[in-house]
């Protein structure tokens, strides 16, 4: 029985680390515009009220296109009010996250996801 507890512990608390990719989860709202060895780049939009599905990224920048507000809702339960204006730009550590447009406009932004880095990376040159 204690075993199967901490088989069941161990799988809940992975559960995060297999949230699925951005893209397939909400293909009606990211689309790739560049992916390589390097990085992936994604443009977000969507509308007010619209929430994601859970999914999840690697180290990231966004760059807002323009204004928007959103709650960005993490498995722990803990819940981060952010407001962008065109322009702002943010980093972020990998996360797993459903987000939500709580604004009174569209989400408009591009978002660079960082690839493993490895030693060299020729075939990102001119790309």
């Amino acid at each position: 029985m204690k075993c199967r507890l901490v088989a069941l512990a161990l799988l809940a608390a992975s559960i995060p680390c297999l949230a699925q990719d951005a893209a397939e989860t909400d293909g009606d709202k990211y689309k790739v515009l560049l992916d390589n060895p390097c990085v992936r780049v994604l443009e977000y939009r969507d509308e007010p009220g619209q929430k994601t599905h859970q999914h999840h990224h690697p180290a990231f920048v966004l760059y807002a296109l323009g204004p928007f507000e959103r709650i960005i809702h993490l498995p722990d339960g803990k819940a981060i009010t952010r407001s962008f204006k065109a322009g702002d730009v943010i980093w972020s550590p990998a996360q797993t996250h459903i987000g939500e447009n709580v604004g009174s406009t569209p989400t408009h932004a591009l978002v660079v996801e960082s690839k493993p880095s490895r030693k060299e990376l020729p075939e990102c040159i001119g790309q």
